[in-house]
């Protein structure tokens, strides 16, 4: 009796075990426009992971340097387990690890992360990250922001590449001859393409299509600014997260004009690569455009207003208020940039205020002091950060305090990371933030972590996340973050999380009144 009822129960067991793994197996086919994809398990089972999915056409041949077409459809089941290749780009910066292929110019690819227990009934909120690397440079595929713990929060997470560099924004005026007017940019254009993609396909994938929250560090928090500024993008997305970047500087007088731009380009393309027409231009190998853009001297490609995505300056639409009334938050590290801290002394930061603000140095040095040499060597880092991209996430976080009719929340991300291998000192440096965002501290080369560390990445999780679920940052267990558009208050993010008023707002004000150009490093 005993024995039969023992057999019952492992078939019945069985059964279900085989209907189980049926599901689960099923559950990494997801249907999108284009046709069915199949990801794969990730983070012990927990996460689906879908890799390389197209956005648009690739953009080869005739298709190089226009905007983003359609994906093409595809038969039977797409294989999405590996990282499609990055875009076009040189070894730009030393710290960019990359999981995929290499570069190419069929590199429209964006990736999808959700929890494996997402269904289409979920709608959970969308995350939608935007890398950095100054327009040239950065991936996807980079382990710092992979997708295997963001889920865990309760989000589906996105993420993409864009066209960078030359191939992202060069403006020709034969570009824009067949363009009706309109130029470079296409990286910018890439970007909205995804986000319509998402709006599209992510509800299959457990997301809520009407609750995307754009976020980005460096480059991908200035193209967070800008497309808050650009109409074809507003209402595919809900809410903002900038991180160590602003685009306020869009568009002032050392910012050439379209028509600078287009002369330029033309003039480098021309001089350098020999093509005098756009379909030789378009004939020529990816990698002998790159190497041309690569060399001293060659134009540095950025977006550009060129009259149709970006109609004005940046800092002009928010002016008008005419930007995404969306719930931002937005910051920036400690020690952004430190490199001018290096063997500083009392004696020389009076002298470098004095070389660099002229009549200026007093004022200079009343918001920067350095009365002593430890003093100095800390108002060096401070401008060194602020002038390299402080000053300008500053600007964009009070420009949609001012007419962004949403709450803003700022944070600074005060903890010095262990030393690591491309980051050898103990700084709270550019980029440091990524990992502790993403809980991915563990793909740092040679970090050793401590138990603050991981605490703090556990809470930025939750205020990134809760945010992207209410545009609110704050929930149970967290430090309370207030509203800076109402108190002022800036949280920073350390060891122990605290709030403090605004105290470098004096050298932003300064700043204001005008600016030395700024070093290139």
């Amino acid at each position: 009796m005993h024995t039969g009822i023992r057999a019952i129960f492992a078939l019945v067991t069985m059964g279900i075990f085989a209907v189980s793994s049926l599901a689960r197996a099923d559950s990494l086919t997801v249907r999108t426009e284009q046709g069915k994809a199949h990801g794969k398990l990730i983070d012990n089972g927990k996460v689906r992971a879908f890799l390389s999915l197209p956005y648009a056409t690739p953009p080869v041949g005739d298709l190089r340097w226009k905007a983003p077409e359609p994906p093409p459809k595809w038969r039977g089941v797409r294989e999405a387990t590996q990282y499609g290749p990055r875009c076009m780009q040189g070894n730009e910066f030393d710290d960019m690890v990359f999981q995929d292929s290499g570069p190419s110019e069929d590199c429209l690819f964006l990736n999808v992360f959700t929890p494996a227990s997402a269904t289409p009934d979920s709608a959970l909120p969308v995350m939608f990250w935007i890398h950095g690397g100054g327009y040239r440079g950065g991936s996807a595929s980079e382990p710092r922001h992979n997708g295997d713990f963001l889920p865990g929060k309760g989000v589906v997470l996105v993420t993409i590449n864009y066209r960078l560099g030359v191939f992202g924004f060069i403006a020709l005026p034969s570009l824009a001859g067949e363009a009706g007017g309109s130029t470079g940019n296409y990286g910018l254009m890439d970007m909205v393409a995804a986000l319509q993609w998402v709006k599209a396909n992510i509800a299959n994938f457990g997301g809520d299509p009407g609750n995307v929250t754009i976020f980005g560090e460096s480059a991908g928090s200035m193209a967070v600014s800008t497309l808050m500024a650009v109409s074809a993008a507003q209402g595919l997305f809900q809410r903002a997260i900038g991180e160590s970047g602003g685009a306020m500087n869009l568009g002032a007088p050392d910012t050439p004009s379209l028509l600078q731009s287009e002369e330029r380009d033309q003039a480098w393309a021309a001089g350098i690569l020999g093509a005098s027409t756009l379909a030789k231009m378009r004939a020529l190998p990816a990698a002998m455009i790159l190497a041309a853009a690569s060399v001293r001297g060659a134009p540095r490609f950025q977006p550009v207003i060129d009259g149709k995505l970006l109609t004005e300056p940046v800092a002009v639409t928010y002016a008008a208020g005419h930007q995404a009334h969306v719930p931002l938050l937005a910051g920036w590290n400690r020690d952004e940039q430190h490199a001018l801290a290096d063997g500083m002394t009392a004696a020389k930061w009076k002298e470098f205020a004095e070389r660099t603000f002229g009549p200026r140095a007093e004022a200079f040095l009343a918001v920067y002091p350095g009365d002593t040499g430890a003093q100095a060597v800390r108002s060096a880092i401070d401008y060194d950060s602020d002038s390299f991209i402080a000053f300008g996430t500053w600007k964009w976080v009070e420009a949609q305090v001012k007419t962004g009719d949403a709450p803003v929340y700022r944070y600074h991300f005060d903890l010095a990371a262990p030393p690591s291998k491309f980051h050898p000192g103990s700084y709270a440096f550019h980029s440091d933030d990524i990992e502790y965002v993403f809980g991915a501290l563990d793909t740092r080369p040679g970090a050793v972590w401590r138990p603050e560390d991981r605490k703090l990445s556990d809470e930025i999780m939750d205020y990134w996340t809760n945010f992207a679920k209410t545009g609110d940052p704050n929930g149970s267990g967290l430090p309370n973050w207030p509203r800076f558009d109402q108190t002022g208050l800036v949280l920073q993010l350390d060891t122990t999380i605290t709030t403090t008023p605004d105290s470098a707002k004096p050298r932003y004000e300064f700043l204001l009144q005008g600016m030395p150009p700024r070093r290139r490093n």
